[in-house]
């Protein structure tokens, strides 16, 4: 009979970002969860069930109010959720640990603006994109291209590619283009990226609505993704194809992309939500 890997008594909170759904443990008096129980808290049959993992713990800098750490569903560490931080901001905001409406937190990327809004959605900020083929990584590309012609599978592809503190690839579609699963895999193990690639497919509505739908490192498509709302605005707004402000519709729901100019900072704006709590008492495999 399988048992849950062993771990300490941990309390969690299962969350979602627009559908993002992902498992909040407070780790200030905890160890790092193992390979095992992410996989395990992660699945959606034995487990709780989620996208990511994320570790509440002190912060790195004294300015922050908390940091997180971040975990796939396969248990690989990750280093950007734009949802997830929305959601552990919403955490630290109940649990008490901040009665400010504006405050720092601290990633495995960096340290992020939080600002709690009036409608009780909360707007992170992003860092600014970075398009250079070393940062993201793309491999075998010495500059930078608005679109890397690919060969994949005998298939020509065109996509483009930026780093949002994690790789993403940013694929223009019409509706239904793709396979979704296959083409996002595809990428992830063509050698063009590192596995760790997220894959956006993305269609432009105007010049503020674009709809997305993301295949995720460690967690396939899910029904929805902060950075990847974020890598796919910076891509089309460095064209000049949609304005500074973009809502990002994606299968879940929507968050607002908000981007002032090429050298700043982006901010994510969207809901974070609690669906339940407990608390790990005794698993043992």
């Amino acid at each position: 009979m399988h048992k849950p890997p062993a771990a300490a008594r941990l309390r969690f909170s299962k969350m979602h970002g627009a559908g993002n759904d992902m498992i909040i443990l407070d780790l200030r008096d905890a160890q790092d969860p193992s390979r095992e129980l992410c996989k395990y808290l992660a699945n959606r049959h034995k487990g709780i069930g989620a996208d990511m993992v994320l570790g509440v713990k002190a912060a790195r800098n004294p300015s922050s109010v908390a940091s997180f750490d971040i975990w796939t569903a396969q248990g690989e560490s990750s280093r950007q959720c734009g949802n997830g931080a929305r959601c552990v901001a919403a955490w630290l905001v109940r649990a008490g640990l901040t009665e400010a409406s504006e405050f720092t937190l601290d990633s495995p990327s960096g340290t992020h603006r939080v600002r709690v809004m009036e409608d009780g959605n909360y707007q992170i900020s992003m860092g600014a994109p970075n398009f250079s083929p070393a940062a993201i990584p793309v491999f075998g590309f010495d500059q930078a291209q608005s679109a890397y012609q690919l060969e994949l599978a005998g298939q020509h592809l065109a996509c483009s590619a930026v780093s949002m503190g994690n790789p993403h690839a940013v694929i223009e579609a019409e509706r239904d283009q793709y396979e979704i699963p296959a083409v996002g895999s595809a990428l992830q193990n063509s050698g063009y990226f590192s596995p760790d690639v997220n894959v956006g497919f993305v269609q432009l509505q105007s010049r503020n609505r674009i709809k997305l739908k993301v295949y995720e490192f460690g967690a396939g498509e899910t029904l929805a993704c902060g950075s990847g709302a974020c890598a796919a605005v910076a891509v089309l707004a460095r064209a000049g194809r949609v304005d500074r402000s973009v809502d990002v519709e994606l299968p879940g729901g929507t968050l607002e992309v908000t981007w002032e100019s090429d050298l700043s900072a982006m901010y994510l704006s969207g809901p974070a939500e609690f669906v339940f709590d407990g608390e790990l008492a005794h698993a043992v495999v």
